[in-house]
């Protein structure tokens, strides 16, 4: 479904240029949640968009369905591919309310039947038809994010991209909203790209893991390799302890193996 080659992105010119992608490749099948996880700055949202088409200087290639994607995108592309992002509040629009956030894509694209669309779509995150009124300061950090997600889903797309979407909402609510997202994948048949600094949360939602540092992926591992410790490389099993608990020796001193020792696990993580 999602074929990136050779991706580069570079911010500036002279000698303020910084890479932020360095040459990035990797597929995801129809269907698959791909997982791509990483310290801030590593270039995650950098990939994101791209993907989306919301950031336009860059190279390499990227196709859709083994079709070919400029740097600017048709409508047809952005009916197809949509994307939820980090801060619900500040993706929603604070003097619209959710009956009009809703319908303004169904506007754009000329979907027609905008109520009915409105009410499946908030249905289907699990608000009923008393939010449609609401605006965004009116609701919690998690009904906001439901919302985001539904605004993302009243186009039908085949493809969702997820930038952080449980890293603004409080911990009680992290799970709820994830959850969602994963009945909503089963249910719909969806492809995503999640990007996240949280292993545990990719961990929980994908199949397959790209880890990235300074725009490059240093490795892509499955999630049962995740768990069982089986990492290349050592900027991998440091992520994997910091989610336990940091331990400045881990990167100096991983077993022959490669996998995380069990003293590193449960000792010092001060």
């Amino acid at each position: 479904m999602i074929r990136v080659r050779d991706l580069r992105v570079i911010f500036g010119r002279g000698r303020r240029a910084q890479q932020a992608l360095g040459g990035v490749s990797f597929d995801v099948a129809a269907g698959e949640i791909y997982g791509v996880v990483g310290e801030s700055g590593s270039g995650k949202s950098t990939l994101l968009n791209v993907l989306s088409g919301l950031l336009r200087r860059w190279s390499g290639e990227v196709a859709i369905d083994d079709r070919h994607q400029g740097r600017r995108r048709n409508r047809a592309f952005h009916k197809r591919v949509q994307m939820v992002f980090q801060d619900p509040y500040g993706s929603l629009h604070p003097r619209h309310t959710i009956d009009r956030i809703l319908s303004e894509p169904v506007a754009v694209h000329r979907l027609g039947h905008s109520q009915t669309r409105v009410q499946d779509a908030l249905a289907a995150v699990g608000l009923d038809r008393a939010f449609r009124f609401r605006y965004p300061h009116q609701l919690s950090g998690g009904q906001r994010q439901r919302v985001a997600v539904a605004r993302a889903l009243i186009l039908e797309p085949q493809i969702l991209l997820l930038d952080e979407p449980t890293s603004a909402l409080d911990v009680s609510v992290q799970a709820e909203v994830l959850n969602l997202l994963t009945r909503l994948q089963r249910e719909r048949q969806l492809t995503y790209v999640l990007v996240s600094h949280d292993l545990a949360v990719v961990a929980h939602m994908c199949q397959r893991i790209a880890v990235m540092r300074r725009g490059v992926i240093v490795e892509e591992l499955t999630v049962a390799e995740l768990r069982r410790g089986q990492t290349r490389q050592a900027y991998t099993r440091q992520l994997l302890q910091a989610s336990r608990g940091y331990d400045r020796t881990l990167v100096a001193t991983p077993d022959a193996a490669g996998r995380i020792p069990e003293s590193a696990a449960t000792g010092n993580q001060g």
